[in-house]
């Protein structure tokens, strides 16, 4: 059986992009043909997307570096190089990925469609790009620009509507193999559950939802005890909590205490978990001293919890639970999804004091500078804002207010990474 492994960091580096050509036509009974070389291929990304036959993290303990192929090189002919293609990189669904340094969220891969993380680099171009009337023999190419490296972390939360929470040995599992095709082992022992474990319930054909059995806690979870810190972070995706707790008293535990217990647990851990609908569902209330279970009905009136006494092991009561939790969901929000967050322009990569150059030849102006193309790697250049975002970096940089010395003008073509702008005031 394979460790469940909900965490992981690695290292992902995007294929660098081929270099440009330096060549000139060769051909018999033509006199000077000119420079013909050709430009560099893109470098691959990087992609990730959900796979549903993944579970867990666990490959990712013993591979951590994915890398994408480089592209090729420009040839003669004014040829360009081959593209890389990408590199996929499969997951479950669920899984945050989070920039490890910052703990900035990239992406959220919990729908269909692949998501790139990392960019490749574009190729260099090749000398046919620099002929100019007063420059008829470039005797140079450029390099391919590199990939975009990033470390980060992949963090599985799952995606279940409603989360099955209590002390170990409360019943959590048999009831959600009761109610759900979740077949999960199950024993009289006073250890937890080793992994989360997910089921599909179906109370006809227009109603189901997603219950995850999530493996029990223990005083002192929040803070890293036991087994609990593992796994709290698969609450944090639930819309509704079922709270499970032990009325029978065969284990010589107080329900309310366990109650209270556990709910300052995941309170410590994420505030907002205790702002979740709670049902507590009063197990092994077939084996409980009708006194008990009026002692614990009206500690729970207090707390202003519904309640529902239940038996796991006989089925006695999880209708009208099941019932209440599918009245419920209709009216909450979608299972959370954590929204990529934007790259502060303090936090993108650049040489000391943000060194750069402008150039200007022709009515171009060229901009270099050794960070801006790890800036230019966040950037979807078919987006607006985002590329309103980049202008911004430019400006914080410096490197507008230079062009604007330089006496660049609107309509004025600014190139920076071998792409070219038009210059918008």
């Amino acid at each position: 059986m394979s460790a469940f492994i909900d965490t992981a960091v690695i290292t992902i580096q995007a294929g660098s992009g081929g270099s440009g050509a330096v060549a000139f036509h060769r051909e018999k009974f033509v006199n000077a043909g000119g420079p013909d070389g050709g430009d560099g291929g893109r470098g691959g990304d990087v992609f990730f997307v959900a796979d549903d036959h993944l579970s867990t993290l666990a490959d990712f303990r013993y591979k951590r570096k994915y890398t994408a192929e480089n592209g090729n090189n420009g040839g003669t002919n004014n040829k360009t190089g081959k593209s890389a293609d990408a590199l996929i990189i499969r997951i479950p669904r669920g899984t945050v990925i989070r920039d490890r340094e910052s703990g900035r969220v990239i992406a959220d891969i919990s729908d269909d469609e692949p998501v790139r993380i990392a960019r490749g680099g574009r190729g260099g171009w090749g000398n046919a790009r620099f002929a100019t009337p007063t420059r008829q023999i470039p005797n140079f190419a450029k390099p391919g620009q590199p990939g975009q490296k990033l470390e980060i972390t992949l963090e599985l939360k799952l995606l279940a509507d409603v989360g099955l929470v209590g002390f170990p040995n409360v019943g959590k599992s048999t009831l959600i193999s009761r109610v759900s095709e979740a077949k999960p082992k199950i024993a009289n022992y006073h250890f937890t559950t080793l992994s989360p474990v997910l089921g599909v319930v179906r109370l006809d054909s227009e109603r189901s939802f997603v219950m995850a059995d999530i493996p029990g806690l223990i005083k002192g979870a929040s803070d890293g005890a036991g087994l609990g810190h593992e796994f709290l972070r698969h609450v944090e995706r639930c819309r509704l909590i079922v709270h499970v707790v032990d009325v029978s008293g065969i284990e010589g535990r107080n329900p309310a205490e366990d109650f209270e217990l556990i709910n300052r647990e995941l309170e410590s851990f994420n505030p907002e978990l205790a702002e979740l609908p709670q049902l507590v569902a009063a197990n092994k209330s077939d084996i409980a001293s009708p006194e008990a279970i009026e002692d614990f009905r009206g500690f729970i009136k207090e707390k202003g919890c519904p309640l529902f006494e239940v038996s796991a092991a006989t089925g006695t009561g999880l209708q009208p639970l099941l019932d209440e939790i599918s009245q419920l969901l209709a009216g909450l929000a979608p299972i959370k999804r954590y929204e990529p967050e934007p790259v502060h322009i303090e936090a993108l990569p650049r040489n000391r004091g943000g060194e750069f150059s402008i150039s200007a030849e022709d009515g171009v102006y060229t901009v270099e500078a050794p960070w801006i193309s790890q800036a230019l790697g966040f950037v979807d250049l078919d987006d607006y804002e985002s590329l309103q975002y980049f202008q911004r970096v430019l400006r914080s940089s410096g490197i507008i207010d230079r062009l604007e010395q330089m006496g660049v003008r609107e309509g004025d073509t600014v190139s920076i990474l071998d792409i070219e702008f038009e210059y918008i005031p």
